[in-house]
């Protein structure tokens, strides 16, 4: 008698699947999807980006980032990295700054491992999740300093950890917003909305 193979279980991975972490990364394995994100146990997959709301603001904020980067060497700073925050939540968010010896770390894996001191994230605007499931989820878990720039509106929100709980940063006389966490991180936010990175960059040094 002759049995035929049974045909391979087709994994996969959809935006509102219900997942843990555990089985979201399993699945996300499995998968050829180029990026995911578990946010309070929900799925969202990627949408493909476009230059002008997503993919220009993103180099300017890194280009910031790195910036700052030289000018202190215990930092680390990321572009969309696998970030495991607790059991129903693994972002990849589009820019991580933390300290080395922090509250997050490079587990043997290779991926990030509790939360960074300051995440970034470009969204299209307030109806976003990022400033609505996934802010509860970084502000539950300890994220410091949340950055979110919302591309359509042209606007900038920066947010600060203060007894558990997000307070905005509002801009100086001179529309500078000053990191708490991070001496001598300044953003100049009318230059780097215009894309003046001249600018942005000498209100850093």
């Amino acid at each position: 008698m002759v049995i035929a193979n049974s045909a391979p279980i087709l994994t996969i991975l959809e935006n509102g699947d219900l997942l843990n972490r555990i089985e979201f990364e399993r699945r996300y394995t499995a998968s050829n999807i180029k990026k995911a994100e578990l946010i309070e146990g929900i799925v969202y997959v990627a949408s493909p980006l476009r230059f002008t709301p997503h993919a220009e603001p993103h180099g300017r904020i890194i280009g910031w980032l790195i910036a700052y980067q030289a000018m202190a060497s215990v930092l680390k700073v990321g572009i969309e990295p696998t970030v495991r925050l607790d059991a129903d939540n693994e972002p990849q968010p589009d820019a991580v700054l933390f300290r080395l010896g922090g509250n997050a770390q490079v587990d043997e894996d290779g991926y990030i491992t509790g939360a960074p001191e300051l995440i970034v994230e470009i969204a299209a605007s307030t109806v976003s999740y990022d400033l609505h499931a996934k802010k509860r989820a970084y502000e539950r878990n300890g994220v410091k300093e949340y950055i979110v720039w919302r591309t359509l509106d042209q606007a900038i929100d920066w947010f600060i950890l203060e007894n558990g709980k997000y307070v905005e940063l509002i801009p100086g006389t001179k529309g500078i917003i000053h990191s708490h966490e991070f001496y001598g991180l300044r953003l100049n936010v009318a230059a780097i909305l215009n894309g003046d990175m001249s600018a942005v960059l000498k209100t850093l040094q």
